[in-house]
């Protein structure tokens, strides 16, 4: 490919949002672009146009005719009967095998476990084509990319280098943009002050105008004179200190921070002192392939926090969906298990709410006790926040606000057992240090399911278990 991608006055905006506008740029070949910002930010929404599938509101992309595009997808629903990490391989490999000039890859370590994991950083390294890559993975930030595309406020700032570089850059911009804000603090406080000090000079000074004339100590005119002159020049001063005020007031309308946004929201924390779950000589099968997990033995109790790990396709996800009761299973040996509406589950897949719902009508059906202001404080706390958010239906939200729709469900009561299923997946980093910081303070029984090992670590798991070869078996001593 020697003719390079086009994009001109690219808008892009929806019934909810606006995610970018007025973006211009040129993708030439081999070119490696990490395309980051928060969830629901248009990250995807760009990887759909620069495919082909989606059109921007405005603008165009221009693609040349010969260029071939391989894709994968956040979320990927071919190969149901896959894991998630061998969903992405398999998808992975499927793009790869058209040869393409174009690879565009969204949050492609998503599910992998270690194995795959390093595969992919290989695969990527040695890609010698285009490479646009959406990603919250440090490692892929780090080492598979050397320009970044960052969507922020509605538009697309690019930065050539690498990442520690650009991180270092944002934190130099952001430290002196927050000085010269506290500069114009200072002036506006000072040029306060000096206003209403010649507003009290201006005040005295009528007043004295107005004796010295009844007391005739000035000619009637020329006390008027002096009175009317004594005002023009305090109107005149107090004109010319507004005026710089506006003017300290635009700069800092221009002086304009990337967004942070913190999420504030927590689980309540639950007193339960009781045995959650016990599993004697589990077994789990389908009808059409018995006994897929054999010899598992699981004990929590209300305050454990457990981490079940293993490779991709040993059965994790399986486990779980049994310990919740799907239907499609058969559990044989002894199953003790809370009741479902004690169970709060983030499904990896974000399966656990209908698309065709918005995100207001899907928390208003768990919180029917609640008034239409604690509703809506509940989804502020999860980020939902202006009218067009909550009222986006769940198909058009991003892998990322899917996931913090799925905690604001499970925070919607208050769970005394906590499944989470690659909770991680499409979280942006700011998002992901505050579950972490939820999940250290939350007080019930935890499972996650997890690659992510710097998460299970932050988040203090205490007992780990692996599944292997059909069997779940407590490992102490794990190594990661």
């Amino acid at each position: 490919m020697h003719t390079p991608i086009q994009l001109n006055q690219l808008c892009l905006s929806f019934p909810h949002k606006t995610c970018f506008e007025d973006f211009n740029a040129q993708i030439h070949y081999g070119n490696r672009i990490a395309i980051i910002g928060r969830n629901g930010s248009g990250k995807s929404s760009l990887l759909n146009i620069l495919r082909g599938t989606s059109t921007p509101t405005s603008g165009q992309a221009i693609i040349p005719s010969d260029v071939i595009i391989g894709y994968v997808s956040q979320v990927i629903t071919d190969f149901p009967e896959c894991s998630g990490g061998e969903r992405v391989n398999r998808a992975l490999t499927a793009a790869l095998s058209s040869n393409p000039d174009v690879l565009l890859l969204d949050e492609p370590t998503n599910h992998l476990d270690q194995h795959y994991r390093k595969n992919v950083l290989r695969l990527l390294s040695r890609f010698q084509g285009t490479l646009l890559i959406i990603s919250h993975d440090l490692e892929v930030l780090r080492h598979c990319v050397d320009s970044f595309w960052h969507i922020d406020q509605g538009h697309i700032q690019i930065f050539s280098g690498h990442f520690d570089d650009y991180s270092q850059s944002r934190e130099i911009q952001r430290k002196g943009i927050e000085q010269e804000l506290s500069l114009l603090k200072r002036q506006k406080q000072g040029f306060h002050n000096a206003l209403m000090q010649e507003q009290q000079r201006a005040a005295k000074s009528k007043a004295k105008g107005r004796k010295s004339i009844a007391n005739k100590k000035w000619p009637t005119v020329v006390s008027r004179t002096k009175a009317s002159r004594s005002q023009v020049t305090s109107v005149n001063k107090k004109a010319e200190i507004m005026g710089k005020k506006q003017n300290l007031e635009d700069q800092l309308s221009a002086l304009c921070l990337p967004e942070i946004i913190t999420p504030t929201f927590h689980l309540k924390t639950v007193d339960h002192h009781r045995l959650w779950v016990s599993i004697s000589r589990g077994a789990i099968s389908y009808e059409q392939n018995p006994h897929i997990l054999n010899e598992i033995y699981l004990t929590i109790f209300a305050d454990s926090r457990v981490a079940i790990i293993g490779d991709n396709g040993s059965g994790k996800t399986t486990l779980l969906k049994a310990m919740l009761g799907d239907p499609n299973l058969t559990r044989l040996g002894v199953w003790s298990l809370p009741k479902p509406e004690m169970i709060g589950y983030l499904d990896q897949h974000y399966q656990t709410f209908p698309s065709d719902q918005t995100v207001l009508e899907i928390i208003s059906k768990l919180m029917p006790k609640h008034s239409a202001v604690e509703i809506r404080q509940h989804l502020s706390d999860f980020l939902f926040r202006s009218h067009e958010e909550v009222n986006a239906k769940a198909s058009q939200l991003s892998g990322g606000e899917k996931a913090r729709l799925s905690l604001a469900q499970i925070a919607a009561k208050t769970p005394g057992l906590l499944i989470l299923d690659e909770i991680t997946n499409n979280l942006d980093l700011e998002t992901r240090a505050h579950v972490i910081q939820v999940l250290k303070q939350y007080r019930g029984a935890l499972i996650i399911v997890s690659h992510d090992v710097d998460f299970l670590l932050a988040v203090n798991i205490q007992d780990y278990y692996c599944l292997k070869d059909g069997t779940l078996k407590s490992d102490p001593y794990i190594d990661f």
